[in-house]
Order: C-alpha cells, then structure tokens, then sequence
C-alpha cells in the first residue's frame, strides 16, 4: 500500500517484564467515577457514568524507576493532576456483560490524566467539548502495563498521588462509582472495543493545580508506579 506521507509509528507501552510493546489503539476516559471528585467538581456523587477520549498520541511512558518529563502546556494557568486506575485491553468486544469483562482484560497500569482545567471549565460554561481540556499533548502519562494475572486484587488496590512529596489524593480501587467491570460494560454498549484500547477509570478527590518543577509520584499497590516532572514550556 503506498500512503502521500509516511505514517506515524503505533504508540506502544511497554509491558512489565516483557520485551513487547502493548499497541494502544484509542484512550477512553471516564470522567467523575468517584464520589467525593465528582462533589469537588460540583457534581451529585453518583450519577450514569460518562465517558470522553484522548488521542493514542497524547501518552507519556514513565520506566519503572525514572522520571519522565512533561511540558507544561500552553494556553493554561491553571493545570490539574488526575491519578486513575488504566486498564487495557487485549480482548475486544460488543456489549460485554460486566461479568464476562475480566476476560477481555491484558492488564492494568498507573496513568495521569493531565488538564487544563480553566480551559475545560471554559468549555462547560459554553457548552462545548472538553477536547482543548483534556487532549492535548502529552497529557496522558503512564506507568508500563502489568499482566492481569499478576494483581488479581486489583479491586482492592489502594491509589495515591503525591506532588514534592506531599499527598494530594488518597483512596481505594473499591470507591469507583462504576467499577472496571461495570465500566468496561457500559463502554462496549457505546463502542465496540479493540484490542490496544485503554480505559483510564476515574479519580478520587484532591486534584489540583501543578506548577514548572513540581514533581508528581502516583502510586497503585501491586502496579509499577510513576515519577513525572513538569517542565517549563
């Protein structure tokens, strides 16, 4: 096949222990799936979940045991860190009862989700989409994926991220509104999922404003964690 251009490389993650690469098809986002974050972000607590997506190309890997770097983006004053449970996943599928959804799952990883939060506040105010908000550039760090197999409590995981040192957000895998499995059912009603694709699940409360400089560690027990540095732009 002869393409106008060269076409860009697929994003690959790396998988803990493994010379192979994860192939990162789309990345869907589910916003508010915690209760005490969606009361910080003026939300009811609990409510349908909702879903919105950023571009394979936006991820940022961070090796187990190094600093990955981030700039900080133009366009914001105001940038927030997201520490969420990924999920990736291996096998694809339509309408994938909650039951059956641990079968279609690879593993699990550490992510950020990165915002320019006066930017997403903007576009709700209007009325519009969150793109400018939540896809831009090098928004999506993420720590290498590990097996399924190996964190079989993964529900049970406990979830924090710390700037400089401090702790800003603090929780547990089993205060998700809607849980992996829910998540990934509801998903397969709207999409049908791919091999490649993740699912960054939600955050807990305390997000908050990063600085050039600052230093974030997000941690999830049993997964390796991830050390990002924001950088003047």
């Amino acid at each position: 096949m002869i393409y106008s251009f060269t076409p860009p490389a697929v994003v690959g993650v790396p998988v803990l222990d493994s010379p192979a690469l994860f192939p990162v098809h789309r990345i869907y986002c589910v916003g508010r799936n915690y209760e005490e974050h969606a009361k910080e972000m003026g939300g009811p607590g609990r409510e349908a979940p909702f879903f919105f997506m950023k571009p394979a190309d936006t991820l940022v890997y961070a090796a187990p045991g190094t600093t990955a770097h981030m700039p900080y983006p133009t366009l914001t004053s105001n940038l927030h860190h997201e520490i969420e449970l990924v999920v990736a996943i291996g096998i694809g599928g339509r309408n994938i009862a909650a039951a059956d959804a641990h079968r279609h799952i690879f593993g699990y990883a550490v992510g950020l989700d990165m915002t320019r939060r006066d930017l997403q506040n903007d576009m709700k105010k209007a009325g519009r989409p969150w793109c400018i908000g939540k896809g831009f550039d090098h928004s999506a760090p993420i720590g290498a994926i590990t097996p399924a197999a190996q964190v079989p409590n993964i529900g049970h995981a406990t979830i924090s991220l710390g700037v400089n040192g401090a702790v800003r957000q603090s929780s547990t895998i089993a205060q998700l509104i809607w849980n992996v499995a829910e998540t990934i059912e509801q998903l397969s009603i709207a999409w049908e999922l791919q091999p490649g694709d993740l699912i960054y699940t939600g955050t807990p409360a305390g997000v908050g404003a990063v600085v050039a400089g600052d230093v974030m560690q997000g941690d999830i027990t049993g997964l390796s964690g991830i050390r990002v540095a924001v950088m003047a732009a």
